[in-house]
């Protein structure tokens, strides 16, 4: 019973924080507020949330890394992309664990800014600010409303 309600604790917050970053996105001038990734660190902050790699530190900065990554990548190494997907990728992930930021969704983030052309500015709208609004409502969630310890 205590997987049933992980899970469908873990599908309504999900369901709550990607409908806020859509909300955002589509429905105000404010900007972007969510990636592809984003989905992805839905599993680990509602369903694992005392996993290290769903820790607000890893959240945030493992989503901003691998994009700065991914957007240095994409406007100073001149070759193709085939090549520069995957050394992105390797970049990313290889800073994330260097740095102890290590959070797996975020390797998928040079391949979204890469394949997308975005500029700096994706940086700030939609990483930052999204990534702070999902720690936000991890933080509610766990702490809050069930009482966990988080961040742990």
């Amino acid at each position: 019973m205590g997987n049933l309600k992980q899970s469908i604790i873990a599908g309504l917050f999900s369901i709550i924080t990607i409908g806020i970053l859509t909300l955002l996105t589509y429905k105000t001038d404010f900007g972007i507020f969510i990636i592809a990734s984003f989905g992805s660190s839905m599993v680990l902050l509602f369903g694992y949330p005392e996993s290290p790699f769903a820790q607000p530190k890893n959240v945030f900065f493992g989503h901003l890394l691998t994009a700065s990554v991914g957007i240095f990548f994409l406007h100073f190494i001149p070759l193709p992309i085939f090549i520069v997907i995957p050394l992105a990728v390797g970049f990313g992930v290889g800073l994330m664990i260097l740095f102890n930021v290590t959070h797996p969704p975020a390797g998928g983030n040079p391949i979204i800014v890469i394949i997308g052309g975005v500029s700096i500015e994706y940086l700030l709208s939609p990483v930052i600010s999204g990534s702070i609004i999902i720690i936000i409502f991890a933080v509610i969630l766990n702490r809050l409303i069930l009482k966990k310890k988080y961040p742990s």
